[in-house]
């Protein structure tokens, strides 16, 4: 039966310091008979400690699959020299499912629609006006609401008392 407490054997293969990105990158080898594979926390702990990172927010583990058969495991591991560049180079999508961002809310898909039919019907610059132009106008309309909102509170506590 599959151990999830087993120990696990960490290999790291092709390191290389990247100093534009402000990292060093790396290939790992994973062995960890006795179990079914290794989380990225625990694998994210132990690179910590073997390269002496404080903090866990710039050691970023990816692209990990399991060879056939188990035992065996491959992926690819980002060391940021600190914490704002891997919030400048690092996908948003890796740093927002490791909880360290929050992710951007979706906009409906009518709206995306409407957006995407406004922009066909302008050229280059353009387009980004008619985006600013739009949350120009949702902006005005909300804090109209909200206006109105207060004046009507307002004229409800005048009436009461």
């Amino acid at each position: 039966m599959a151990d999830s407490k087993a120990p696990f054997t960490v290999r790291i293969r092709k390191l290389l310091t990247n100093p534009l990105l402000q990292r060093k990158q790396m290939c790992v080898d994973l062995l960890h008979l006795g179990r079914a594979n290794v989380s990225r926390k625990e694998l994210q702990q132990r690179l910590m400690q073997q390269f002496k990172v404080q903090d866990p927010r710039c050691v970023i583990v990816g692209n990990l699959s399991t060879a056939f058969g188990g035992g065996r495991s491959r992926g690819q591991a980002w060391i940021y020299d600190d914490f704002k560049a891997a919030q400048r180079f690092e996908h948003r999508y890796r740093l927002v499912r490791m909880g360290v961002i929050e992710a951007q809310p979706k906009k409906g898909r009518r709206a995306t629609k409407e957006l995407k039919n406004r922009r066909k019907k302008v050229r280059g610059t353009e387009k980004a006006k008619t985006t600013a132009a739009k949350q120009k106008r949702s902006a005005e309309a909300a804090s109209i609401a909200a206006a109105t909102a207060a004046a009507t509170a307002a004229a409800a506590a005048g009436r009461g008392s």
